[in-house]
């Protein structure tokens, strides 16, 4: 049994009320309960909530919200391992016991049904692995990369690279804030995700956006735009 659960407390300091803001035309959090329900990964897509306002724009949209998250798990300092061991409990007191659970964010607009169908695969093909998640390159390389001091200065954290060309650094990854297929036993036992029994799931640097801030959402908004054009226009 495969389950999506889609965290989203009601509480964003950030961005208030951002997953159920507007984006695009459809509340943000609704992009991300499409993609999982046109998948065919899940037989239930659950939002995990202590927000009423978000439950009932998630059930409009086709998800289930079948609890309340305590509001011990609904803080600013909750990571999202616990939330999701949350949720596979509760599933597991009604009498249900997923084998896979895929963790969807709502702040996710530009994940696709075939990203979690990837996900799922990678997650399936070798016994070994606890979790797949979504990645992107960083776009400079980070080896080269600078911190202010406190004088105002500049300075290298890695000096030792100042000559080395770029062609002749190791690419380097990281998380791209949309999906995490893991294992139940996995989720409840607060595995780490970042680890050797992880694979990626690589996905272009212009389908990633994290959104955070002001300036975060407004990116996203122009990425969303452009992309959309050009798929519209046939491009790939």
């Amino acid at each position: 049994m495969r389950i999506c659960v889609i965290p989203a407390r009601g509480g964003s300091k950030r961005i208030p009320r951002k997953n159920i803001r507007e984006f695009a035309g459809k509340p943000m959090i609704a992009w991300s309960i499409e993609a999982a329900l046109a998948s065919g990964c899940f037989a239930r897509v659950i939002v995990s909530t202590d927000d009423d306002e978000i439950a009932a724009v998630a059930e409009a949209h086709g998800a289930e919200v079948p609890f309340r998250r305590p509001a011990a798990l609904s803080d600013d300092h909750t990571g999202t391992i616990p939330v999701i061991a949350h949720a596979i409990d509760w599933l597991g007191e009604q009498g249900e016991a997923p084998d896979a659970v895929c963790c969807l964010y709502a702040t996710a607009p530009f994940v696709q049904a075939e990203d979690l169908q990837t996900g799922f695969g990678a997650l399936q093909a070798s016994r070994d692995v606890d979790y797949a998640f979504s990645v992107t390159s960083y776009a400079f390389p980070i080896q080269r990369a600078l911190r202010l001091t406190p004088e105002g200065r500049v300075a290298m954290f890695q000096p030792e690279h100042f000559h080395t060309r770029s062609q002749d650094l190791e690419e380097a990854w990281h998380d791209a804030g949309q999906f995490y297929w893991g294992r139940a036993a996995a989720w409840r036992q607060g595995t780490p995700i970042f680890s050797e029994h992880a694979v990626p799931v690589k996905l272009p640097r212009h389908r990633v956006q994290d959104i955070d801030t002001a300036e975060d959402w407004q990116r996203a908004e122009w990425l969303f735009q452009a992309w959309q054009a050009q798929q519209q226009g046939g491009g790939a």
